[in-house]
């Protein structure tokens, strides 16, 4: 999947996790947090809906075109810096523009949304480049680094905020995240080798291949939607206490971060990205199955959360593989901004549908997630037929220790 150049350039794995972390960890207080803050605020739920749901919008519309500056020469550790700046400037400004008004709150959160965009895709692009490079790194053992970030935020996060005290902790903490993301970008050079710039007509398209597997991973990705929008609402309503419904989440995080760290003992023909998506879909059709038919029964519940480590882990490793083995030169910035557009367009509608679905049938919301991965089953299929056509096979995800 990874091919390496003649020359392989100066690669710098500690510090692409590092990278990885430190996002991570922001992206960790903010998700479950800024909500918090937000209601302290005394904004009406209306309102809060809407600010949370500007972010998804924004990065649906900006990723892609602010990845595809890659392309044009703009490197991702540049994107990382300017952005990582932009958040600890609009994170920064929030306490003093809510008591303006929650306009001037939106237009921050906007912004705030369009320096966050690139953030993970340009860490991915760089981190891919790098593996391309120096086949012998390790991907998804780098990757690893921003889940246990992004877990003991979730854990510490809680009890530091308390710490802090104050309607202008989250702001202030996130604030001081974003600083730190920007100082480990400034120094992360030459991590990766520089990209292929093109100019005007002359960009290469992405492969219909390629196509296929975006789809195929944002249908898997999607099938997410229902239990994060309402395993917690449905678990606490059947009796579950917070703690435990807490140690459920932990164990999808957990199970995700067990995948990185193993999947290199898997032999090379089950890290190519048709097999880590099919085993992703699978997962996520047992998954969302599972939830419908026993999601009240603690002990099923604890095996279905087990299969996060496939239904995001696996994905995500095929989804990377798919855009490093397949995007041409001059279009892999395009290519992952891209797919990260792609699972944002296909998440948020399916976020929505399930709402109407939870509303209307409870735990039927789940099952629904059953045909986006086997939407994602079909798509990854498709293109593993079109490689067996072309008489191509893939090589696999490069994931040697």
């Amino acid at each position: 999947m990874f091919h390496a150049p003649p020359a392989p350039a100066q690669t710098g794995a500690p510090r692409l996790a590092l990278l990885y972390a430190v996002v991570f960890v922001e992206i960790g207080i903010a998700m479950p947090f800024m909500p918090v803050w937000l209601d302290a605020l005394g904004l009406d739920p209306t309102v809060i809906g809407l600010l949370l749901a500007l972010p998804i919008a924004t990065r649906i519309v900006a990723t892609a075109p602010l990845m595809s500056l890659i392309d044009r020469g703009v490197g991702a550790r540049t994107l990382l810096l300017v952005g990582s700046l932009g958040l600890a400037l609009t994170y920064g400004l929030m306490p003093a523009a809510a008591p303006l008004g929650w306009g001037l709150l939106a237009a921050l959160t906007v912004l705030n949304a369009i320096a966050g965009a690139p953030l993970v895709p340009s860490i991915d692009y760089l981190t891919l480049a790098a593996v391309r490079a120096r086949p012998r790194l390790d991907y998804a053992r780098i990757r690893m680094a921003g889940s246990v970030a992004f877990l003991a935020a979730n854990l510490a996060g809680g009890a530091l905020l308390t710490g802090l005290g104050g309607e202008v902790a989250v702001p202030l903490l996130l604030t001081g995240l974003a600083l730190i993301a920007s100082s480990v970008a400034f120094i992360s050079r030459d991590v990766a080798p520089a990209p292929v710039r093109t100019f005007g007509d002359d960009r290469p398209r992405l492969p219909l291949d390629l196509w296929l597997c975006i789809g195929a991973a944002a249908a898997i990705q999607a099938s997410h939607a229902a239990i994060y929008s309402f395993g917690s609402i449905h678990w606490t309503g059947h009796g579950l206490s917070t703690a435990t419904v807490g140690g459920l989440w932990g164990v999808g995080v957990l199970s995700e971060i067990v995948l990185f760290a193993l999947i290199g003992r898997l032999p090379a023909r089950w890290r190519t990205p048709f097999r880590l998506l099919a085993m992703g879909g699978a997962a996520a059709l047992v998954r969302a199955l599972g939830l419908y038919a026993l999601g009240d029964w603690l002990p099923a519940l604890v095996a279905l959360q087990a299969l996060h480590g496939f239904t995001f882990g696996a994905t995500q490793l095929g989804a990377m593989a798919a855009v490093s083995g397949f995007a041409p030169e001059g279009a892999r910035g395009r290519a992952q901004g891209t797919l990260s557009a792609v699972n944002a367009t296909v998440s948020a509608s399916a976020t929505i549908l399930t709402g109407f679905a939870y509303r209307a049938g409870g735990p039927l919301a789940f099952a629904m997630m059953a045909p986006l991965a086997l939407a994602g089953l079909a798509l990854t299929a498709a293109a593993a037929r079109r490689h067996v056509r072309q008489g191509t096979r893939p090589q696999g995800m490069n994931t040697e220790a």
